[in-house]
């Protein structure tokens, strides 16, 4: 068996401590091909090496180097987008101390180095392979543009043999409060079901009005559809929006809400509002932090290996909203339903013009098409679903966490009125590929 491993050989330029170090050239060839060799696409002088002679059920790791000369007392802060243990070299652990809580990994060099190297390893037992998030090094982030899944289809696990318990995530898709069980025909929820589940308001002279759904992500950060927050495909000025938090009735009577003012919109800038809303996506930044209660907290972004933990493989995720419903009338109370993902051709086949063109690569088909739908107002709302903390727990009680896998998007309108049609399947936004346009915005102002 071939060894594949080994950082790729790289000869050495120039250097500035705390800065990046732009002049590395190749003095060698890859010994495997990896279209993108780098763990982050913004930084030349952060590369990675793999061992493919690891066992399965370890096989799930990499080797980092860091090619910068950095002075004493640096600190360097990691975060990856799934479960990690980070283990320094022999020759990094004798120039810096590592720890970590809730926000990631923690680094503080202890004399002045010429690189700092060390191993991510994924959850043991499993084909789950961390990717960076975000690296600090010095307050400067490295790490823009994530290169996720640049070790996809070379990790083998397993096959299908693959048991482990992942500590639950810290932070995000957990309930406060005692949950209903949850009803597929569109049925009530009471206050803090759905924490994370908001609305979004937009300012008409000296009226506001209910506009859209959304999805509470962080302190300061708000998941939606581009076109509910945009005109003629560019963004309405952040004043005339206001998002309400923790909301249950649409028209007053609530006691725990939280109303926050925006900051910034941030559609996606490929949002074509004219071709079957492509790229619908966008952030609202909040001026002022979300205080997480009982009734507000944020869901966890999906990620690619969430599925290999659900219980059946399929994903069966729900969507709430105050959407219009079977009176042709906005809901005054939040309700939910269920509705499984499905391939996009059985999509196609129901009605082949609308979906053939609305469908693509970054978006995806849910539902029944028996009247139970998602429908106007309920737009830039979630479709969460709910992923167990232990890979394929089947019991009532299972512990888990909520991950946003997809925005509603768009529908076919009935014909007679301009509302959508519930013996129809909605089109989704595939939140999964723009986790990292989502990292790379989502940060507090």
């Amino acid at each position: 068996m071939t060894k594949l491993i080994g950082f790729f050989c790289l000869s050495f330029l120039s250097a500035t401590f705390g800065q990046k170090v732009k002049q590395w050239s190749f003095s060698g060839i890859p010994t495997f091909q990896i279209r993108n060799p780098y763990p982050c696409n913004d930084s030349r002088d952060i590369f990675f090496g793999y061992d493919n002679t690891l066992p399965p059920g370890e096989d799930n790791q990499y080797s980092v180097r860091i090619a910068i000369e950095l002075p004493y007392a640096s600190l360097i802060h990691m975060q990856f987008d799934s479960e990690a243990t980070v283990v320094l070299s022999n020759q990094t652990a004798s120039s810096t101390r590592i720890s970590s809580n809730e926000n990631g990994f923690h680094m503080k060099l202890l004399r002045n180095v010429r690189d700092i190297s060390f191993d991510v390893k994924g959850p043991q037992g499993t084909t789950i392979v961390p990717y960076f998030k975000s690296l600090v090094i010095n307050s400067q982030e490295y790490c823009e543009e994530p290169n996720v899944g640049f070790l996809d289809g070379i990790v083998q696990g397993y096959k299908n043999t693959a048991t482990y318990r992942q500590s639950a995530p810290q932070g995000c898709g957990r309930r406060k409060v005692e949950h209903t069980e949850l009803i597929v025909r569109g049925e009530a929820t009471k206050p803090g079901d759905w924490p994370w589940h908001v609305a979004i308001y937009k300012r008409n002279n000296a009226n506001i009005k209910y506009i859209c759904g959304g999805t509470l992500i962080s302190k300061t950060a708000v998941l939606t559809a581009a076109h509910c927050v945009t005109i003629r495909g560019n963004p309405v000025a952040p004043e005339l929006l206001s998002v309400i938090l923790g909301k249950y009735n649409l028209i007053g009577g609530d006691l725990e809400t939280q109303e926050r003012e925006v900051h910034s919109v941030i559609a996606h800038e490929n949002f074509d509002p004219k071709h079957y809303l492509e790229n619908d996506i966008a952030l609202l930044k909040l001026k002022s932090e979300a205080t997480y209660n009982d009734y507000v907290q944020p869901a966890c972004i999906w990620y690619n290996q969430a599925q290999e933990r659900l219980p059946s493989g399929d994903v069966l995720g729900s969507v709430v909203g105050w959407g219009f419903d079977q009176t042709d009338s906005l809901s005054s109370q939040l309700r939910q339903t269920f509705m499984p993902k499905i391939r996009d051709v059985t999509c196609i086949r129901m009605n082949p013009l609308f979906y053939g063109n609305a469908l693509n690569d970054k978006k995806f088909c849910a539902g029944y098409a028996n009247g139970t739908s998602a429908c106007n107002g309920d737009s830039g709302g979630g479709f969460v679903v709910f992923v167990p903390d232990e890979a394929r727990d089947t019991s009532p009680k299972a512990q888990g966490s909520w991950y946003v896998r997809g925005i509603v998007s768009l529908t076919v309108s009935r014909k007679d009125v301009a509302l959508c049609d519930p013996e129809y399947y909605v089109v989704f936004t595939d939140v999964e590929k723009y986790t990292t346009w989502i990292n790379q915005h989502e940060k507090p102002n």
